[in-house]
C-alpha cells in the first residue's frame, strides 16, 4: 500500500488490487485499532463547520468515527464501507448511543447515489486507499452539491504511518504501477485531485497521537487486529520477520515521546477542507 508514484496499471489490475486489499481490511477487526481514532473524526466535523440537518455522507467509513461525530451534531448521515463487518461495528457504535444513520455497503470508486446529493463529504484515513485515486476522487465530488463541502483526513508520507506503510512496503512488495497512498496527505496531489472542482481546498497538518502501554503493545494490538499488518507478519518468517519486526520497533522508538516505557507516538496527518464550485 506505500507504492511509488507511477502510472496506473490496467483496471483490471485496478480491480485485482481492490479485491486483496479488501480481503486485508476484513483481515483482524480494524474498529479496534478505528476506535482509538475518534477525535480524528470529531476535529474533521469542526473544521468542516457542520449544521444541524445537513446530509452527510461518510465514505470508507469504517467503524463509523466521523459517522458518528456528524450523527451527534444532528446531521442526517450514511456511513458507507466496502467492509460489511465495520459497518456492523459502526451499526453497534450508533445504536448504543441512539443515533440515527444509515448504513450502506458501497465502493468508494463507484458510489451509488446520484449526482449533488450531499452537503457534506468525507473521510477519515479511508479514500487515501483506493487503488484508482483519481476515480475515487471524481466520485467525492460528484454526490458532493455544488458549494458543498469534502472533508478528508489523510496521513502524510513522512509521518508515522506514512513510514510504516513504507516500511511494509520494503518487506512486501507493493502493487505494481498503483500510486502511494500516502500522497493524499500532500497539497500537491489534493490539487491534482480536485483542483478542477474546487472553488477552495483548505490543508492543515495536524498530530493525532497514538497511545499505547508500550512499542510492543502497539505491535501486538496492529498484528492481531490491523489488516495490513496482520497480513504483512503472516507473509513474513524467520530471519526477514525478525527483521521486519525490529525495524517497525525502530521506527516508533524513534518517534516516541513518552520518556517513560509506555509510548505516546505523533503522527501527522492532513485535514483537508475542499469547498464544491
Amino acid at each position: 500500500m506505500s507504492a511509488v508514484d507511477t502510472a496506473f496499471s490496467p483496471a483490471a489490475d485496478l480491480a485485482a488490487v481492490k479485491v486483496r486489499q479488501q480481503a486485508a481490511w476484513s483481515t483482524g477487526n480494524y474498529a479496534v485499532v478505528g476506535t482509538t481514532l475518534q477525535i480524528v473524526g470529531e476535529n474533521l466535523c469542526e473544521a468542516l463547520d457542520l449544521r444541524a440537518g445537513s446530509r452527510v455522507l461518510d465514505v470508507a467509513a469504517g467503524n463509523g468515527n466521523a459517522t458518528l461525530a456528524a450523527a451527534r451534531r444532528w446531521c442526517d448521515v450514511t456511513s458507507t464501507d466496502y467492509v460489511a463487518s465495520l459497518l456492523d461495528a459502526g451499526r453497534a457504535r450508533a445504536g448504543a448511543e441512539g443515533l440515527a444513520v444509515q448504513f450502506q455497503e458501497a465502493d468508494a470508486e463507484a458510489l451509488p447515489y446520484a449526482d449533488a446529493s450531499f452537503d457534506v463529504v468525507m473521510s477519515t484515513f479511508g479514500v487515501m486507499f483506493t487503488p484508482n485515486q483519481e476515480k475515487a476522487a471524481s466520485e467525492l465530488a460528484r454526490v458532493c452539491k455544488p458549494g458543498g463541502k469534502i472533508g478528508l483526513a489523510n496521513w502524510t508520507p513522512e509521518s508515522f504511518i506514512g513510514q510504516l506503510f513504507k516500511t511494509i512496503g520494503k518487506y512486501i512488495a507493493p502493487p505494481a504501477g498503483v500510486k502511494s497512498p500516502a500522497l493524499w496527505g500532500t497539497k500537491a496531489r489534493l490539487e491534482e485531485l480536485f483542483g478542477g472542482s474546487a472553488a477552495s481546498i483548505v490543508a492543515t497538518s495536524r498530530d493525532f497521537t497514538f497511545r499505547y502501554r508500550s512499542p510492543a503493545h502497539f505491535i501486538e494490538v496492529f498484528r492481531t487486529y490491523y489488516g495490513p499488518m496482520n497480513k504483512a507478519f503472516a507473509a513474513l518468517e524467520g530471519e526477514r520477520q525478525a527483521a521486519f519486526l525490529g525495524e517497525l520497533m525502530a521506527l516508533m522508538e524513534s518517534r516516541n515521546r513518552s520518556g517513560d516505557a509506555t509510548l505516546v507516538l505523533p503522527s501527522e496527518y492532513l485535514e483537508v477542507v475542499v469547498e464544491r464550485k
